[in-house]
């Protein structure tokens, strides 16, 4: 197996180009992940998301340079999936399957799996080795994928829109499993979902995508930096607009609430009352125009 040099970024794109008849789903796409990420890949419906991944884990052709975990998806594919895993939408688990087939399944085809570990996992639901698949709610269809890719020592995690169609209660559940019982710092995952605020909490770094390129790519620290939002009243609209805004939204009773990239908050602050916007926010001001 290839050797990968630790502080080497995990995945490296330049210029991916992916077509589907007359429309680009990539376009000149280029970015970097590093180890011990949790990056959200975000945009709307049609954007790119799940083309790139699909590029990421070698399961479409496309043009440009790929890296990931130091093997071209195209050409290393068999081996490169010895430390990944991926996560759909769950109804991909066949429903005549019991729980106990799926964990002989995975343990004769992944050389990381740890069965132990994956009844560990699995002690703490309502499942039982002989209930199927289709005998299960959604929320433990989850349990029990989230169980099997959990207990495999994989490097990357790709996760695209992994808790489709589940109540609240499940989804939390689900993120807070991965933080406290899968990552770490040598392990990288990457998610894409449209329930933006729900795991604004877990990123490390986010990537905005919208008509096949990124058009946003920064550490959630840095978003908090670059990014503002002023409440203002209407005798100041006009002073601020001068600071040329990103994006503008009006409130009842004359407020208006603007945000602005890369202006000091000092100033910002004399116009009126300021804040860090929420990533679902940041999301509609940038990808604003894209249903037009």
């Amino acid at each position: 197996m290839n050797a990968i040099v630790s502080n080497a970024p995990v995945i490296t794109a330049r210029g991916l180009r992916k077509a589907y008849r007359n429309k680009l789903a990539l376009d000149g796409t280029s970015f970097e992940i590093g180890a011990g990420k949790i990056i959200g890949l975000i945009g709307p419906n049609g954007a790119g998301k799940t083309t790139a991944l699909k590029a990421v884990l070698g399961l479409i052709p496309f043009e440009g340079e790929l890296n990931v975990l130091g093997r071209d998806p195209r050409t290393q594919r068999d081996d490169l999936m010895n430390d990944v895993c991926f996560i759909a939408d769950v109804a991909v688990l066949p429903r005549w399957i019991r729980v106990s087939e799926a964990i002989e399944f995975v343990a004769g085809v992944h050389p990381r799996f740890d069965r132990a570990k994956c009844e560990r996992f699995l002690a703490n639901t309502q499942l039982n080795p002989k209930m199927r698949v289709r005998e299960m709610s959604k929320g433990m269809i989850v349990q029990l994928h989230l169980a099997l890719v959990m207990a495999i020592d994989a490097k990357l995690l790709v996760l695209d829109e992994p808790t489709l169609g589940l109540d609240i209660l499940y989804r939390k559940q689900f993120y807070q499993r991965l933080l406290e019982d899968y990552f770490d710092e040598q392990k990288t995952i990457i998610i894409t979902t449209h329930q933006v605020e729900e795991i604004e909490h877990i990123l490390t770094d986010v990537m905005f995508i919208q008509n096949g390129k990124i058009v946003l790519d920064a550490t959630m620290e840095n978003l908090g930096d670059r990014f503002v939002e002023v409440l203002l009243g209407a005798d100041r609209i006009e002073e601020a607009r001068g600071l040329k805004p990103i994006d503008e939204r009006s409130l009842p009773f004359g407020k208006t609430v603007m945000l602005f990239d890369n202006v000091p908050q000092s100033r910002l602050a004399a116009l009126g009352e300021t804040r860090i916007p929420g990533l679902a926010d940041l999301f509609v001001a940038t990808m604003k125009g894209t249903y037009a």
